[in-house]
């Protein structure tokens, strides 16, 4: 089996780092090895292997034509590499938490997995001089397939998703409490 797509959602452990250039005088130029934090050496690797899967489609694909269809694909395509059990309607453990026993349904990549890797594309896809306007990642259509992907998983897993409300912080005026969002 191929691992071409798995260490886009699972992360890994391999470092990087980046080239800092410290000036010095006009003939001393020093390079500091930095090491990029974890989020950044993932979001690095991630971009990658989408340009690779955008490099790898016949015909290839140029980022400058890419668009949400490819990336529903790409994250389609990640499914194969998944280790999350998705039951199907027809099964026996379908909404069960803890099933007792083994089932043929399909693993598929965690909700949570595909939503932190768009992130981290969208991120990417500006960093590296695409536009706002453009970014395929911040689609409609992807907000749409991460939803469905997170109601399907959790109705056949019988775990809800609950979105995590923001902290509020209370503040004193004039002896009036109010509330106002943490920043």
């Amino acid at each position: 089996m191929s691992n071409k797509g798995k260490d886009i959602v699972e992360g890994s452990s391999r470092s990087s780092t980046t080239s800092i250039s410290t000036g010095g005088g006009d003939h001393q130029h020093h390079q500091q090895q930095v090491p990029l934090s974890r989020y950044e050496s993932q979001k690095r690797r991630d971009w990658n292997t989408f340009g690779q899967y955008l490099r790898n489609q016949r015909p290839s694909v140029a980022l400058s034509q890419c668009n949400s269809n490819h990336v529903l694909e790409f994250l389609r395509y990640l499914d194969q590499f998944g280790k999350t059990k998705v039951h199907l309607q027809g099964c026996l453990f379908f909404g069960q938490t803890e099933p007792p026993g083994p089932c043929t349904c399909p693993l598929k990549q965690a909700w949570g997995s595909l939503d932190a890797l768009i992130g981290r594309l969208r991120a990417a896809y500006e960093e590296n001089g695409g536009l706002p306007e453009t970014n395929p990642f911040a689609s409609g259509s992807i907000r749409i397939y991460l939803r469905e992907v997170r109601d399907s998983q959790s109705k056949a897993r019988g775990i809800p998703y609950k979105k995590k409300k923001k902290k509020r912080i209370a503040i004193k005026h004039n002896g009036d409490t109010s509330t106002l969002p943490m920043q």
